[in-house]
């Protein structure tokens, strides 16, 4: 009969402690090996590190610089310079005599020692009284019958403001229509019909005059989708009292 011998509890002692000297030995030379590893990459390429870090610094620096000193300064100039040709455009909208026109004309060009929205423009590139000046000059040329200029400065207006962009649009469609290219005049009062969103209105005028320059331009089709609209949305506007008549020349 054969006899089971008794492992000796201090040999499976000894056995797993060295075991897990063995181990951790592994453990540290893999850690040695990586930091070997490490150092040579970095001293290969210390420089180049070196030089990405020193590129970041510098970026931020400038950047920072930049916004401090010259651009907040900058826009803070051009913020003061504004008002005055401001004045002379809110002068000229609420004025109903002739006067309108040489006070659209001070508020694009100066006076009294004042920079006018052009020279804004040229002068403040970048900040946002020079972008607002674009939208001002727009109109001011469009109320000179100025249309090209009309539409070449309202065309450099940025805005998030979807009235203000509306607006903008508009004006640039007006302007082409009063150039008779219709063509591009409906395009931008569709345009413009994107940024209205669900103003009560804005959004009925722009139908409307989409609804003519369609009608104008024989797109019966499309003229009849831009007065339903009025009638559907709009019940209460301006524009559809006169809706049914609207209808009734594109049937």
């Amino acid at each position: 009969m054969a006899t089971y011998k008794k492992r000796s509890k201090r040999n499976i002692s000894k056995s797993n402690s060295n075991a897990n000297l063995s181990s951790t030995k592994q453990v540290f030379e893999t850690l040695d090996e990586g930091a070997s590893k490490t150092e040579i990459f970095v001293s290969k390429y210390q420089k180049y590190l070196i030089g990405a870090i020193s590129f970041l610094v510098l970026v931020f620096v400038l950047f920072f610089g930049y916004n401090k000193f010259i651009l907040e300064p900058k826009v803070n100039e051009a913020n003061l310079e504004i008002f005055t040709a401001q004045k002379y455009f809110n002068q000229a909208v609420n004025t109903d005599d002739d006067s309108s026109d040489s006070l659209f004309q001070l508020s694009l060009e100066g006076a009294d020692g004042k920079f006018g929205f052009i020279d804004i423009i040229e002068n403040y590139s970048g900040t946002p009284a020079a972008n607002l000046s674009s939208y001002y000059s727009g109109i001011a040329y469009f109320n000179l019958d100025k249309y090209d200029l009309a539409i070449k400065y309202l065309n450099d207006f940025n805005s998030n403001d979807q009235i203000l962009s509306a607006l903008s649009l508009s004006t640039i469609g007006d302007s082409f229509i009063q150039l008779d290219q219709l063509d591009d005049g409906l395009n931008y009062y569709e345009k413009a019909l994107s940024e209205a969103s669900e103003n009560t209105f804005i959004k009925p005028l722009l139908l409307m005059k989409s609804g003519n320059v369609a009608l104008e331009l024989n797109k019966k089709s499309k003229a009849r989708k831009f007065f339903q609209e009025i009638k559907d949305d709009y019940p209460d506007s301006q524009q559809a009292s006169e809706i049914e008549i609207k209808l009734a020349q594109v049937d």
